[in-house]
């Protein structure tokens, strides 16, 4: 590896790592942490409930990690695990009114916050002779 590569690396993954925190820092008074945000927000868009297995996937994550990660959102009232209608062995995650609540409260959140800043950067944005 070059040492541009390896500082680009480097960069990344501190980059990476400092969103996260800035995330959990964010979402802390709601009582989730970004991984476990990121687990709802994919459940909650998914057009029908995700397996476990499912869920890891579209998460890049490994299946221990995100029965844990279940584990923790059923604990806390936020998800529900139920049984596949088509195969006993498989669990479908089906997130609780409370964990919908989470997930529309961040969003609400988000788009007001986007909407906020987008209307200081256009009230900012230099006149054209022409307006």
């Amino acid at each position: 590896m070059s040492d541009l590569e390896e500082r680009f690396s480097d960069a990344l993954h501190s980059t990476s790592r400092s969103w996260r925190q800035a995330v959990d820092r964010r979402l802390k008074y709601l009582g989730v942490s970004q991984a476990s945000w990121m687990t709802i927000a994919i459940a909650a868009k998914a057009r029908s409930p995700l397996s476990q297995s499912e869920l890891a996937d579209r998460l890049g994550v490994e299946g221990a990690t995100m029965v844990a990660m279940i584990d923790r959102l059923v604990k806390a009232g936020l998800a529900n695990r139920e049984a596949s209608t088509t195969d006993r062995r498989v669990k479908r995650v089906v997130l609780t009114a409370a964990g919908l609540k989470i997930y529309e409260k961040v969003k609400a959140e988000a788009k007001a916050k986007a909407d906020a800043e987008a209307k200081a950067k256009a009230a900012a944005a230099p006149k054209r002779a022409d307006d």
